[in-house]
Order: C-alpha cells, then sequence, then structure tokens
C-alpha cells in the first residue's frame, strides 16, 4: 500500500503541525497543546483546504465550493466557520498568526508548517506491506480459515490465509450468471478491495443509524426501520451531501460511540433517532452527532399526530442539511417530495411493513406478504407508485431465489405497471434492469441500470447490475470498472461487497470472494445468507471445520435452504447419511421449487441404506422437472445444464443427458462446475475415459481435490489418481456438493 509522505499534498494520513497545533485529517482532529479542540466538520473542512495550500489566498467562493458543494450558502456561514476556528486555534483575529483574512476576497493560512516526522524503520521481521494480492494462490494443500465466533469483528481482507482455490458455494440467492469471465490478473481485484477500504471522512458525510424503535411493541419495528430508510435515501439525493448506504445494527442508535463509529464508517456525522408511536400520536427524538468530537450539532423532539409523519421527516432532514451544507438546494422541495410519496399516512405504513418484509426476505412466504401489504397500500392509494414498484421487486426476488419461471412471468406484470404509473421513478428502473438482466436481455437491462444510477439512492446497486450484465457478456473490464464504482459509492454496503464476492467466486478468484464475504459479515454480522455463502466457499475449498461453523451461524440466525441443504452436504460429506437426509428433506420443505434441493435430496436418498429406490427416483425426477422449467427462463446458466444432465442419467435416460453434457460445455462457463458435474454423468454413461478429462479439466479449474476424492462415483469406479485411503470404518465417504448440484443462487 503507498502511502503519502506529505499530507500538505493531497490531504493524505499524516497529521499537519504549526506550532502547538496538530490536524490530523484521517481521525478528522484538531488539538492544541495536546487538548482536543472540538470543531465542527464544516470549520474542519474549511481548514483543510487551506492547509493543503499553505501561503495561497483562496476566495470565499472556491472555499464554498470545495466544503459546501454549491454556493447556496451566504458568505455569513464561512465567516462563521473561519471564527470558530480562530477559537480553535487560540488566535487572535486583529492578529492572526494562521488565518489571515483578505477582506471581500478571500482567506489564506500563513502559519509555518513543520516538516513531517520521518517514518520508523522497518522491522525486518514484519511481512512487507502490499497492495494486491498475489496472481494466484496455489497452497499445496487446503489451509483452513477460522470463522470468526459470533460477534466477532473481522478484518476487512484478512490476515489469514484463505482457503485453497475453486469456485463453486451457494450463493444460494443469486442465478448463475450466464458467462465466467476472466476480469483480468487476480491483482486486480486485490487493488479494487484495498481502494475500497482506504479512505478520509467527507466534511459533507452523514451516516443514518437505524432508528431506535421505544414504542416497547417489536411489532412496530417495521415503523421505525422503515423511517430511518426513507430518510437515509432522501438525504442521499441531496446534492453535496455524501450518505452511507449502510450501517450496522444498534441497540440504542443514541447511546453509540459516535467517534468510533464514524472513524469505522467514514463519516463525519451521524443522524441517530428513537420513535415512540403510542395510537395516533408519534414523537420522535432526533439528534445529528459530530463524529471528530462527540459533541452534538443539533437535536429536537417531534411530538405530533401520525398524520403528520411526513412533515416531521420532511423537518429532521432539512435540519440536518441545514447543519451540514449551511442552505438546503431547491428550497427542500425535492427533498419534501422524496419523503412524501403518498399523502396517505395508513398507506404509507402499509407500505413501510411490506419494505420490512421484504428487505428480510429468506423464505418465500416472506415475498408473499411483503407483495400482500404492498398491494392493500395500492387499495388505500391507487397512485402509491412505490407500492407497486415494490411488487415488481418482490417478485423478481422470488424468481431470482427459487428458479420459479411464473414469478418471472409476474415480476414483468409488475413491473410494466409500476412504469406506466410512475416513468421516472428510479426504483423501477433499477427493477426493469434486474428483470431484463435475469431474462438475459443485455441492452435493456443496461438501459434502465443507466437510468436508476442517476439517483444517488440507487447508483451503487445500478452499477453492480451493469457490472454484471457486462461480466456475463465476457467484458471484464467495464466488469470491473462498475464494481469499482460501486464500491466508491458504497464502501460500507454488506450487499456490495457480496454481490462483488459473488462473480470473484464466477471467476475462479475463490480467496478473494472469502474476502469480500468476511467483510460483508463484518459490516452485517446478522445476515444468514451472508454466512451461509462464506460457508459455501468454505465447503468448496475442503475447510469443513469453518464451513460448519459459518452455516451454523447461518441456520441461528434463520433456518434458509442454502444453509440447510449445505449442512446436509456437509454431513453427507462426512458419512452421517440419515443426518444429510433429514437436512435436505428440510431443504426441500423450504424451497420447494428449487431444482437443486431435489437433487441434493436424491444424491443423499442414493447412499443412505435405510432409504429406497422409489424415494430417490422420485427426488431426481422433481429436480429434473424443476430444473428444466428453470432452463426455459435461464437457457445459458451452464451450471443447471450440467447438473440436469447428471439427474437425467440418474433417471436412465442417457441419451438426453448426453446432450446436455454437451450443450453445458457448449456454454463455456463455470468450467470446473461444468466439469466436476460431467465428469460424473459422463462416468455413470460408462464414458471412464470422457470422465477423467473432466476430472482433469476440473483440477485445471481449481476444483478442491476434497470434492473430488469424496465422490461416491470416482471412488466405486476407480477414477481417483492416486486412489484415495478409505475413511475409518469402511464408509463410502459422500460425493461434494457438486454431485447433486449445490443450491445456487443470484
Amino acid at each position: 500500500m503507498n502511502r503519502m509522505e506529505s499530507g500538505a499534498r493531497d490531504g493524505g494520513a499524516t497529521p499537519y503541525r504549526f506550532g502547538d497545533v496538530v490536524v490530523d485529517p484521517a481521525a478528522h482532529t484538531l488539538s492544541r497543546a495536546g487538548v482536543p479542540q472540538p470543531v465542527e466538520p464544516k470549520a474542519f473542512a474549511v481548514l483543510l483546504a487551506l492547509l493543503r495550500h499553505p501561503g495561497e489566498l483562496i476566495g470565499r467562493d472556491d472555499l464554498i465550493d470545495q466544503v459546501w458543494g454549491h454556493r447556496h450558502v451566504t458568505p455569513g456561514v464561512l465567516t462563521r466557520a473561519i471564527a470558530q476556528l480562530r477559537h480553535a486555534l487560540g488566535e487572535d483575529p486583529q492578529q492572526p498568526r494562521y488565518i489571515q483574512t483578505r477582506h471581500a476576497l478571500g482567506y489564506r493560512f500563513i502559519g509555518q508548517l513543520q516538516a513531517p516526522a520521518a517514518p520508523p524503520a522497518p522491522d525486518a521481521t514484519a511481512p512487507e506491506p502490499h497492495e494486491a494480492m498475489p496472481a494466484a494462490i496455489e497452497p499445496a494443500a487446503p489451509r483452513p480459515t477460522e470463522v470468526p465466533p459470533p460477534g466477532a469483528v473481522v478484518p476487512a481482507w484478512g490476515t489469514v490465509d484463505p482457503p485453497a482455490l475453486h469456485h463453486r458455494p451457494g450463493a444460494w440467492r443469486w442465478s448463475s450468471l450466464a458467462g465466467v469471465v476472466l476480469l483480468g490478473v487476480l491483482a486486480a481485484w486485490g487493488v479494487l478491495q484495498w481502494r475500497a477500504t482506504t479512505r478520509t471522512p467527507m466534511a459533507t458525510s452523514v451516516a443514518v443509524l437505524p432508528f431506535a424503535n421505544l414504542s416497547g411493541n417489536a411489532q412496530d419495528d417495521y415503523f421505525a426501520e422503515g423511517l430511518a430508510e426513507e430518510m437515509r435515501d432522501a438525504l442521499a439525493g441531496v446534492q453535496g451531501l455524501k450518505v452511507v448506504a449502510s450501517v450496522p445494527s444498534t441497540p440504542d442508535s443514541q447511546a453509540v460511540d459516535a467517534q468510533a463509529l464514524g472513524q469505522r464508517l467514514g463519516v463525519a456525522s451521524i443522524l441517530g433517532a428513537s420513535v415512540r408511536r403510542e395510537g395516533s400520536r408519534v414523537r420522535i427524538t432526533a439528534r445529528l452527532t459530530d463524529t471528530s468530537t462527540g459533541f452534538t450539532l443539533w437535536s429536537h423532539t417531534y411530538d405530533r399526530q401520525l398524520a403528520g409523519i411526513f412533515d416531521t421527516q420532511s423537518d429532521i432532514a432539512r435540519e440536518v442539511v441545514r447543519a451540514l451544507l449551511g442552505a438546503i438546494p431547491e428550497g427542500g422541495e425535492r427533498l419534501a417530495r422524496r419523503l412524501a410519496p403518498t399523502h396517505n399516512a395508513a398507506a404509507f405504513d402499509t407500505y413501510l411493513a411490506g419494505l420490512q418484509l421484504l428487505n428480510h426476505a429468506t423464505k418465500p412466504e416472506a415475498a408473499d406478504q411483503a407483495i400482500a401489504h404492498f398491494g392493500q397500500a395500492l387499495q388505500q392509494d391507487s397512485q402509491f407508485a412505490r407500492a407497486q414498484a415494490g411488487i415488481c421487486r418482490a417478485e423478481i426476488w422470488r424468481f431470482q431465489s427459487s428458479h420459479n419461471p411464473s414469478a418471472f412471468d409476474n415480476a414483468k406484470a409488475a413491473c410494466q405497471r409500476a412504469a406506466q404509473m410512475d416513468p421516472s421513478m428510479p426504483e423501477t428502473d433499477q427493477a426493469l434492469g434486474d428483470l431484463y438482466r435475469a431474462s438475459g436481455d443485455s441492452e435493456r437491462a443496461l438501459q434502465h441500470y443507466r437510468k436508476s444510477a442517476q439517483s444517488p439512492v440507487l447508483a451503487a446497486a445500478s452499477h453492480v447490475g451493469m457490472a454484471k450484465v457486462y461480466a456475463a457478456q465476457g467484458r471484464g473490464d467495464q466488469a470491473l470498472a462498475q464494481f469499482q464504482r460501486a464500491l466508491e459509492l458504497a464502501p460500507d454496503d454488506a450487499g456490495v461487497h457480496a454481490e462483488l464476492g459473488y462473480q470473484q467466486y464466477l471467476d475462479g478468484k475463490v480467496p478473494q470472494a472469502v474476502s469480500s464475504y468476511r467483510r460483508a459479515v463484518e459490516l452485517q454480522p446478522d445476515r444468514e445468507d451472508l454466512w451461509e455463502t462464506l460457508g459455501a466457499l468454505y465447503l468448496d475449498a475442503g475447510d469443513d471445520a469453518a464451513a460448519q461453523t459459518a452455516l451454523e451461524r447461518a441456520i441461528g440466525i434463520e433456518p434458509t435452504v442454502g444453509a440447510v441443504t449445505n449442512l446436509g452436504l456437509l454431513k453427507y460429506q462426512h458419512g452421517d447419511y440419515p443426518a444429510a437426509v433429514a437436512l435436505q428433506r428440510q431443504a426441500t420443505t423450504l424451497g420447494p421449487d428449487d431444482f437443486m434441493v431435489w437433487g441434493n435430496l436424491g444424491e443423499a436418498l442414493r447412499v443412505d441404506p435405510a432409504s429406497s429406490k422409489a424415494d430417490m427416483r422420485k427426488a431426481f425426477d422433481e429436480a429434473s422437472v424443476r430444473a428444466q422449467r428453470y432452463l426455459a427462463v435461464e437457457p445459458e446458466d451452464a451450471r443447471a445444464v450440467a447438473a440436469l444432465a447428471f439427474y437425467r442419467v440418474m433417471l436412465g435416460d442417457r441419451a438426453r443427458a448426453r446432450q446436455l453434457v454437451a450443450r453445458a460445455e457448449a456454454l463455456h462457463a463455470q468450467p470446473g462446475e461444468v466439469a466436476l458435474l460431467n465428469a460424473e454423468t459422463l462416468a455413470l454413461l460408462g464414458d471412464l475415459d470422457g470422465a477423467r478429462q473432466r476430472l482433469a479439466a476440473a483440477r485445471a479449474a481449481g476444483i478442491a481435490e476434497t470434492l473430488i476424492a469424496s465422490n461416491h462415483t470416482f471412488r466405486h469406479l476407480g477414477l481417483l489418481s492416486p486412489p484415495a485411503t478409505a475413511r475409518p470404518g469402511g464408509r463410502e465417504p459422500p460425493a461434494p456438493h457438486s454431485s447433486a448440484g449445490a443450491s445456487a443462487g443470484e
């Protein structure tokens, strides 16, 4: 990692020193004679602007542009900031030592900056810093990576060696991309990740904490959560204001360590609020805190009728913008419109309930309930376009999570209705981008993503969507650039890191994928889907202990299809077939429309002595039917095609299985996954030479040797080279989850 030697050049990490004053841009602090001095974020930004150009006169308008981002503030705001700085620096404005005023022109820093201290001599025993990960990581054997215990903080990119290469988790909510892409050397991903973690707080930046529900009724959590999300999205649309995309949940948003959280998130201020809802009234206490000093910049309590919630939210937003920018762009009309998507308070309340269900959906029933709430909101206000967009998003989620083709048709109809209700709504364009990407219509998807990217609220997600489109087309450079942009916009958004991690997995860059998911679970340790995918990555790499810890962590939060089926595969791999069958049956109950969990059940039944062949055949038949329905919508999912080939050969349809093997390989996607699945299919067809060729291809693509060595078919037919040693007790080791196809996702 390159470190600038002089903060005077670029506002880097090296502190500025003059007289008895130390200004630390990275920590966002100013101290005089060793005593911290309280300085508001805007004043601190003014000081940095002057320090970056010592001795130069900087015009008033230039300072306002640099710090406030526009000229809608009065000169009095800048004068107030200069006065606060003089007080913090302990200087007399009549005889200034540091800041000189040129009346009607501007200001200049006239102090004598001290040279930065020489860096300490390097420790010969310490590892050298690096900018990027090596171009290839191929340990002789998988090295376990410890999964942190519940509540532990995971290093952003890990100081522990990642697992051995290959790609294949079930990032279960995601459908596989149409093609595997080479996005350049691995070092490019490493640089991408490093850039996403090094940043200096911007003076006009704020994090909106989850609002605390003080109503004494957990059923009101949705209301507090929804208000915080609406506030965050509204503030993100204000020109000149940077808003953190996501903030970890806290028990009490009024009792956090503002300075520690500000340093972690890289923001100059945080907005927290408590919400108490009683009958037809709501009481909201909001507080804006300076993260450099911990001092409160503004606070107020609103006690109003619930029907006035839009005005209350607008008042809070206005005060935050005034405190950080000095004035409200466009008079605040746009901000007020964003915070009042409907004039019906009851419809808004119903919408927030649906929004919470959708944001935390892990099962199809949750999406169904969210759709019901959005539908009720539309009954209360037939012009509530954002509620219609919510239905569109929920239907897309159902399609992507369950591979259910009927959900695709429902999503298309819902999105079209939302676009008709409000063609300018960015949420609709975002949803349509997702929809067209899922259906393989790349050009339409890009068209809608570009439109939704104009919204600051949706920009990061839109760039991720474009990255996934470009990746599917094999346009690696464009995909890399779009992920870079998404991380610049939302460096602390767990979802962005997860999306990046899944693409890294698809590209065979599992060490980087593990790093991305470790970062994601650090940011949001209460998301079961992130733990689930991290567990699947470990399972793929042969690190069973780490996989079990992560999967059990996921199930402890919420039993999901992906976590349950992958834990079943792990039990299967260790020869506990009854437990494997029980877990896979549970998975089919949780996700009855997903073909891959039915395939996993069939594979468990196949080797369980207590199970019947009839049950096994029924499971593979269910998997085959669902896979064919899925491929009717996603015809270029190579891994799904290879999985269907395996199902067909298990059902005795040898001719169709051979056709599907050829079709999967012709797609040139996910080569390791496809090679491993096709190796087993060809072995069952009696083509042992073809199976050996595919096993060699799977190894070359980085498939973990533990997955190959534990495969029932390969062992039974003597395809392991060198032959693996039988496990204690003479039991056949279970097949890895590639055999039946682990749960795939979007």
